[in-house]
C-alpha cells in the first residue's frame, strides 16, 4: 500500500527494531519489498483505539483519586489487608500508557520515513492484554463504584476547556503523519476514507466548545463566597481520625464543623468512632483478641479507654501526609484514645467548633435509647445547641422536641409540601448538580457536599455556590483563596477561536509541506524504476 521506505538505514534501523522486533536494514527491507498492508494498517488502527482506551482510563484514575480512601477501607474491611491501593493503580495505568503511547509514536514515525508498520506478533499479544485490562478496570468500576461515572463528567466541567485544547493540538499534530500516508497510499478508497473521518473528527472538535459548560466560565465579580471546611473525622491526614488530636488539627485549618460518627458502649457511654469494627483504627486484635470481631457497641467504655487509637495512624500510615509529621506530632499520635462524645463536645466548646455527626448503627435494636444517652449528653455539656448539627433520621422528631434549640441537617434534598422547611442538606458531591446548588442559594438552603479533598473539585463547587464542603485535606484547602482558574465567557471565547485558527493553519500547512516533498521522491523513484528496468532487460538478453 505504501511506496517504498524513504529515509536512512540508520533511522529505518532504530525504528523498525523496537516496533517489529526485527533487525532490518533499509536495504535488505527494499529488497525484499516489505509494504504496508491492509492487515499491518488494521493493527495501527488498533493500536491507536487502545491508546485511546488507556488515556481515558488514565483521566478516570486520577479523578477517582478523590475518594479513593474510601476504596482503602473498603478492602480493609473485606481482607483485613492495609495498603494504599491507589499507588498500585497509578503504576499500572502509568505502565500501561507508556507501552501503548512508545508504539503509537514509532508507528507514527515509521509512516513519516516511509517505512512499514509490521507489528511484531508480541506487541499485538500485549496490545490485546493491555485492552483487556482497562476493559475490566472499567467494568468493575461501573459494577462496584458507578458514582465515580458522575465523578468523571462533574470532573469536565473543571478539565473540559483544556481537554479541548489538547485534543485539538493532538489531532493536528498527527496531520503530519496522516498526510504522508495519504500521499504514499495508492488506494484512492483509502484515502478518501481516511481523509473523511479525519475531516469528521477535527470539525466535532473544532465545535465541542459549543458543549463545554463550566460555573468557572463567569466574571469575577461573580464568584461566590469560599466554601466553608467541615473536618471529615477531624483532619485524618495529619492526625488520628475521630480524635481530640484529629480535632485539634482541623481548628488549625480553619474548620467551621468537626464532623464525626458517634457510637454508644455497653454500659451507655457515646464514644467518637466511625467502623463498626475496631480493627481498623485501635489494637483491639492485640488487647481483646477473642472479642476483636464484636460490634463496636459491645465494648464497654472501660474496655474501649484501654484501646491504643493512635500507633494505627503511623504504622499504615492512611494518607501520604503521615510521613511528613514532626516528632512531636509523632508522639502525640502514639498516645492517643478513643474520644467520648462528651470529650469532643468540651473541645468543641472551647474551640468554638461546630460538631456534626451520625449516630451509628441505625440498624441497632437498642437505637432510641442511643438517641435518648446522646441528647442527654449534649444537654448536659452546655455547649450551646446552635453549634450542634443533627444528622440522623431516626427519631428525629423526638430530638426537636427535647432539644429544640440543635440544628437538624438531612441527608437527602427536599421534597414538595414539607412539613418544615429544610435548612441544611448534607449529599455526597456526586448527588447535586451546579444548577441544583445555586437554586438551593438562592432560596438559603445550607449544602453541604462530602468528601471534597482534590483542589479541582472544591473549585467546581466553590464556582457553583455551595455552601460548605466535608473534606479529609482541610490544610489543603485552606491555602486556596481563589478556584483553580476562573475565566469571563469572552475570555474562554477568544481563546476557542484562536486555537481553532492555528490548528487549521498547521493543518494545511502539513498536508502541503508532505505534498512537495511526496513530490520531490516521486522523479527520483521513477529514473530508478526506469534505470532497473533496463539492467532487467540487458540481463535477460
Amino acid at each position: 500500500m505504501a511506496d517504498p521506505p524513504g529515509c536512512c538505514s540508520t533511522c529505518a534501523t532504530c525504528l523498525l527494531c523496537p516496533y517489529s522486533c526485527q533487525w532490518i536494514t533499509a536495504k535488505k527491507e527494499k529488497r525484499k519489498g516489505l509494504r504496508t498492508t491492509k492487515y499491518d494498517c488494521s493493527w495501527f488502527l488498533f493500536l491507536f483505539c487502545v491508546f485511546l482506551f488507556t488515556l481515558v482510563w488514565l483521566y478516570f484514575a486520577i479523578i477517582i483519586l478523590n475518594d479513593f480512601h474510601n476504596f482503602n477501607e473498603f478492602i480493609f474491611r473485606q481482607k483485613k489487608l492495609w495498603l494504599d491501593w491507589s499507588l498500585v493503580l497509578l503504576i499500572a495505568t502509568a505502565v500501561l500508557i507508556s507501552y501503548s503511547s512508545v508504539l503509537l509514536v514509532l508507528a507514527l514515525c515509521l509512516q513519516l520515513c516511509g517505512q512499514p508498520l509490521k507489528l511484531h506478533w508480541v506487541h499485538k499479544v500485549l496490545l490485546i492484554l493491555t485492552a483487556l485490562v482497562v476493559a475490566a478496570a472499567f467494568t468493575g468500576l461501573g459494577i462496584k463504584w458507578a458514582e465515580e461515572w458522575k465523578s468523571a463528567w462533574i470532573s469536565l466541567q473543571a478539565t473540559g476547556p483544556f481537554l479541548h485544547i489538547g485534543a485539538v493540538g493532538g489531532m493536528t499534530l498527527l496531520a503530519w503523519p496522516l498526510a504522508s500516508f495519504i500521499y504514499r497510499t495508492r488506494s484512492t478508497g483509502l484515502r478518501v476514507f481516511v481523509l473523511l473521518v479525519y475531516c469528521a473528527a477535527m470539525i466535532a472538535l473544532y465545535l465541542a466548545p459549543l458543549g463545554i459548560t463550566s460555573p468557572c466560565i463567569m466574571e469575577e465579580n461573580q464568584l461566590p463566597p469560599k466554601p466553608a471546611l467541615v473536618g471529615h473525622r477531624g483532619a485524618p491526614m495529619l492526625a488520628p481520625e475521630n480524635t481530640l488530636m484529629s480535632l485539634h488539627k482541623a481548628v488549625d485549618c480553619d474548620v467551621q464543623v468537626f464532623e464525626t460518627d458517634v457510637m454508644v458502649s455497653a454500659d451507655g457511654v457515646p464514644f467518637l468512632m466511625h467502623d463498626e469494627e475496631l480493627t481498623r483504627t485501635t489494637n483491639v486484635q492485640a488487647v481483646f483478641p477473642e472479642r476483636a470481631a464484636l460490634n463496636s457497641t459491645a465494648f464497654n467504655w472501660t474496655d474501649l479507654q484501654q484501646l491504643d487509637a493512635g500507633s494505627w495512624f503511623l504504622e499504615r500510615r492512611p494518607f501520604p501526609t503521615v510521613q511528613s509529621l514532626s516528632p512531636s506530632d509523632r508522639q502525640e499520635a502514639a498516645e492517643q484514645r478513643i474520644p467520648s462524645l462528651e470529650q469532643a463536645l468540651e473541645a468543641a466548646k472551647h474551640s468554638n467548633l461546630s460538631i456534626m455527626f451520625d449516630l451509628r448503627p441505625e440498624n441497632h435494636s437498642d437505637y432510641q435509647n442511643f438517641v435518648n444517652v446522646t441528647l442527654g449528653v449534649i444537654l448536659q455539656s452546655g455547649i450551646p445547641l446552635q453549634q450542634v448539627l443533627w444528622l440522623p433520621d431516626g427519631f428525629r422528631e423526638d430530638v426537636k422536641q427535647q432539644a429544640p434549640g440543635v440544628q437538624h441537617v438531612y441527608g437527602r434534598k427536599r421534597v414538595e409540601n414539607e412539613k418544615e422547611p429544610v435548612l441544611h442538606v448534607n449529599l455526597p458531591y456526586q448527588d447535586m448538580s451546579s444548577e441544583e446548588i445555586r437554586q438551593y442559594r438562592r432560596d438559603n438552603i445550607s449544602v453541604n457536599l462530602y468528601v471534597v479533598n482534590q483542589p479541582w473539585l472544591f473549585s467546581v463547587l466553590w464556582c457553583s455556590g455551595v455552601s460548605s464542603v466535608t473534606t479529609n485535606a482541610c490544610q489543603v484547602l485552606k491555602e486556596m483563596e481563589h478556584p483553580i482558574w476562573l475565566l469571563p465567557s469572552s475570555t474562554y471565547f477568544m481563546i476557542w477561536i484562536v486555537v481553532d485558527c492555528v490548528s487549521f493553519l498547521i493543518i494545511i500547512w502539513a498536508f502541503v509541506l508532505m505534498k512537495k516533498c511526496s513530490h520531490r521522491r516521486r522523479p527520483a523513484e521513477s529514473e530508478t524504476d526506469v534505470l532497473l528496468t533496463k539492467i532487467n532487460s540487458l540481463m535477460q538478453e
